[in-house]
């Protein structure tokens, strides 16, 4: 059975921090593309990062540059994105994702909710 379990999401006040884990089961993840979404209230879902099969690779959203960092875990089966400096437009649902060839797997997300 394919679960990917989203973790570490919460409220933090702008400038602060967090870290998303993603943790897989059910397939063989390190042979995937690992990918984080996210979608706020009212907005379609966008790209956050990508990081390659290996970890070797990654790519980021343009806002995103600087400020988030994906990273993974094969032996673990995790996938992590740090957030720093966060901004109130940062709040969304942040999703966790797995993709290779036709196979697409999703998590059920996690809240973030940048606030004062």
């Amino acid at each position: 059975q394919v679960q990917l379990v989203e973790s570490g999401g919460g409220l933090v006040q702008p400038g602060g921090s967090l870290r998303l884990s993603c943790t897989v089961s059910g397939f063989s993840f390190s042979l995937y593309v690992a990918n984080w979404y996210r979608q706020a209230p009212g907005k379609e879902r966008e790209l956050v990062a990508t990081i390659t099969s290996t970890g070797r690779g990654t790519n980021y959203a343009d806002s995103m540059k600087g400020r988030f960092t994906i990273s993974r875990d094969n032996a673990k089966n995790t996938v992590y994105l740090q957030l720093n400096s966060l901004k109130p437009e940062d709040t969304a649902v942040y999703y966790c994702n797995a993709r290779k060839n036709w196979s697409d797997y999703w998590g059920q997300g996690t809240q973030v909710t940048v606030s004062s």
